[in-house]
């Protein structure tokens, strides 16, 4: 049975313009992010900017260290503590607002020390964040600490 060519004639141009005009309108209010680390169960999570998370939801982020990831990283985690919760530790096991959150390890699979995050009460315009792997790198740690409004891009749902 012989292809047969689909004669788009006159349509080329309209069809191009609004396969434009819908990536423009949907990539100014989502995102698509990729997880490729153990952080989160999923993989794919499609981030609606501009949006504030509220306690429990997922969050996406700009990573603002200079490693392990390059800086301006996304991250997507989980809001854990608002401003005004308690963080706190005892060796170091993390709780927020009284409950656990985690173990902060002494050393990265890579071998590099860890030095623990900041305990107190959460400021204004900085949230708790944590991963659901033992091994994620979250607000238990200094080098990913409280996140700021500013970091944030938006609310975060698992796709797959």
């Amino acid at each position: 049975m012989p292809i047969r060519r689909l004669n788009l004639r006159g349509l080329e141009l309209p069809l191009i313009l609004w396969v434009v005009a819908a990536h423009l309108a949907f990539s100014r209010a989502y995102l698509v992010a990729f997880n490729l680390t153990e952080s989160l169960p999923g993989t794919l999570f499609l981030i609606q900017k501009g949006t504030l998370p509220n306690r429990g939801d997922l969050v996406a982020f700009r990573w603002q260290a200079n490693w392990p990831y390059p800086q301006g990283s996304l991250f997507v985690k989980r809001l854990i503590g608002m401003p005004g919760s308690i963080v706190s530790a005892r060796d170091r096991d993390f709780f927020v607002d009284g409950d656990p959150v985690g173990r902060a390890k002494e050393r990265a699979r890579t071998g590099e020390a860890l030095e623990i995050g900041a305990v107190g009460m959460i400021p204004e315009a900085h949230y708790y964040v944590a991963g659901e792997h033992p091994d994620s790198l979250d607000s238990r740690y200094r080098l990913t600490g409280w996140v700021a409004r500013q970091q944030i891009v938006g609310t975060a749902h698992r796709i797959f």
